[in-house]
């Protein structure tokens, strides 16, 4: 919480700390300034009033630009967690998803947005059809602080990518399966761990570039190791290389929903990790109404997608 002693409670202008939010998120008196409407003269009076009731500079400027000071950092959090409790305050109590117009971001990667996103916008539609949701390209890096700041409010991810911090929920759980086209001359319908590390393969990095997945962690630990020709942004990139060439390629089972028949599928000869596929999202959203709505409608449609294949 805020440490403010509560003889300077009286001190408080909401106003202030919505301006604190925009110069946390905006690391500029002028873009702050446009964001709330107001002149920049105004806007750096309101800093000048933060930074004494704070006893802090909170915001430093340097050749690179305004930078908050550990102070602020240690602020921005519980001050946006503060603004959305207020903001919940003065909400309608009833949630109407049927009448209720609100937006929405979700951050997911290209298999999760394979799996949910088509039956999830046909729920949506049926259900909330005044909902706008964005879906974004899955990040890695600095989610938590985009979850923090508004800029994604769900992320569907696996725990590995995300904040142990963050409140989450389990959506399904997935396993890996193999692949290669009809016309590969892969041997039998399981093939022993020389035949699998003989082949060359191809792999999906979710950071960019690496050539090392979990089979390479599984094979490294029975002393083997594979060929990863080639390392791929996508696992729809991925279905149609492998359709074409003579390649392997361990993808999450749920992945060739209506697809199946067009390849060859084979257990990897190797002990996978299950994927857990997770939603999750910032303590500063978890009561509110549409959010928790919606959270709930996700979780519906995973459970009915992947227990129906």
């Amino acid at each position: 919480m805020l440490n403010i002693a509560m003889a300077d409670i009286r001190k408080i202008d909401f106003s202030l700390l919505v301006a604190f939010d925009a110069l946390f998120e905006e690391l500029s008196v002028s873009r702050a300034a446009e964001r709330l409407a107001l002149t920049q003269p105004t806007v750096s009076g309101i800093l000048n009033r933060l930074r004494d009731l704070f006893d802090d500079p909170l915001f430093v400027r340097t050749q690179r630009g305004m930078l908050p000071t550990p102070r602020a950092e240690a602020l921005a959090a519980p001050v946006k967690s503060l603004l959305e409790d207020a903001k919940e305050l003065v909400e309608p109590t009833s949630f109407d998803p049927a009448t209720a117009e609100m937006t929405f971001s979700i951050a997911v990667n290209d298999y999760m947005q394979y799996v949910l996103v088509i039956p999830l916008i046909e729920a949506l539609r049926k259900e909330a059809p005044k909902f706008r949701v964005a879906i974004l390209p899955m990040v890695i890096a600095g989610l938590t602080g985009k979850l923090m700041r508004g800029e994604v409010d769900i992320a569907i991810t696996i725990p590995q990518f995300s904040d142990p911090d963050l409140p989450s929920r389990l959506l399904y759980r997935d396993r890996y399966i193999g692949i290669v086209r009809k016309q590969h001359p892969l041997e039998g319908q399981r093939p022993s761990l020389q035949e699998f590390c003989r082949h060359d393969h191809l792999l999906v990095s979710p950071t960019g570039g690496s050539f090392v997945g979990p089979a390479d962690e599984a094979l490294s630990r029975l002393g083997l190791t594979r060929n990863v020709a080639f390392s791929l942004p996508s696992f729809h990139v991925l279905l149609e290389v492998v359709h074409a060439v003579d390649f392997m390629a361990l993808v999450p089972e749920h992945m060739l929903q209506g697809r199946r028949r067009e390849f060859r599928t084979f257990e990897p000869p190797i002990d996978m990790p299950e994927i857990d596929v997770i939603a999750c999202w910032h303590s500063r959203v978890a009561r509110h109404p549409g959010h928790r709505w919606l959270r709930e409608l996700l979780a519906r449609v995973a459970h009915r997608m992947t227990s129906a294949s």
